[in-house]
């Protein structure tokens, strides 16, 4: 028991230790998949496998670690663990099914680095690892009085935020679907900023920081501000400099009205 208490927190540790050189490195540097993507990364692989197989831990390691939790048939405990798997049942397996239904020249749609995955991969390992360590072994959900209320307010804002990713998705990958390049993404949350997908990822962990109530879940929001932040601000770059006077001035790039 003390060994896992031990290996959970140098987990946690390294989950903050890794937020800051992720937030600098990719304010220089954007991993090459996407519109960003570009030679000299190593081989690469299809999308949506490379999708699939980069966000999988995040079910596979959370359902085999749970059930040896101490509060693994805690109602509370269930209850909280359910929003995180859903997102990644969407992530693993919705979102690579509707890159393959609506990629129309899998040629021309470009490859995803196996390196990019693979550290994609190694970080899920990490994240599934603490946010199932917590929620089914070190909350102490009898001291926690306000578990109710905050879950609640924790899930209307992650459900929102959630309802924004899959929509903005769903529109990216509709352009995707024309098979005419990139164009201007309209309507919505596109009004108001160039990436609402990851705005809505952002407001998503938002939400599980407030339902869980941990360093692990503040740990993970903080990572996935450091992770897309600095891609939205290269995104919404990209998108201007490629549209010029076509692309609307008042967008911001992540942040409504901010940023």
């Amino acid at each position: 028991m003390a060994s896992d208490q031990n290996f959970f927190h140098n987990c946690l540790l390294s989950l903050y230790l890794i937020a800051p050189p992720t937030y600098i490195s990719l304010r220089f540097l954007q991993a090459p998949y996407g519109k960003h993507r570009r030679p000299g990364w190593g081989p690469t692989m299809s999308p949506p496998l490379a999708w699939f197989l980069m966000e999988s831990p995040t079910l596979w390691l959370t359902i085999l670690l749970f059930p040896s939790g101490l509060h693994s048939s805690n109602p509370k405990a269930l209850f909280l663990i359910v929003p995180f798997l859903f997102h990644y049942f969407h992530r693993t397996f919705l979102y690579p099914l509707r890159l393959c239904r609506n990629t129309t020249n899998p040629k021309t749609s470009g490859g995803f680095p196996v390196s990019v995955a693979l550290m994609a991969f190694g970080f899920n390992l990490l994240n599934a690892y603490l946010q199932a360590r917590w929620v089914s072994q070190y909350k102490d959900y009898e001291a926690d009085g306000w578990f109710w209320w905050r879950f609640c307010v924790g899930l209307v804002v992650f459900g929102y935020g959630m309802a924004v990713n899959i929509w903005s998705d769903r529109v990216l990958v509709g352009l995707k679907k024309e098979g005419k390049g990139y164009k201007v993404p309209k309507g919505g949350w596109f009004e108001l900023v160039s990436c609402p997908n990851y705005y809505g990822e952002i407001v998503e962990w938002l939400g599980w920081a407030v339902m869980t109530w941990s360093w692990a879940g503040l740990g993970f929001f903080l990572y996935t501000c450091a992770n897309l932040v600095p891609r939205a601000r290269a995104n919404h770059k990209w998108y201007s400099e490629k549209f010029g006077e076509d692309y609307p001035r008042g967008r911001k790039a992540v942040i409504p009205f901010l940023y």
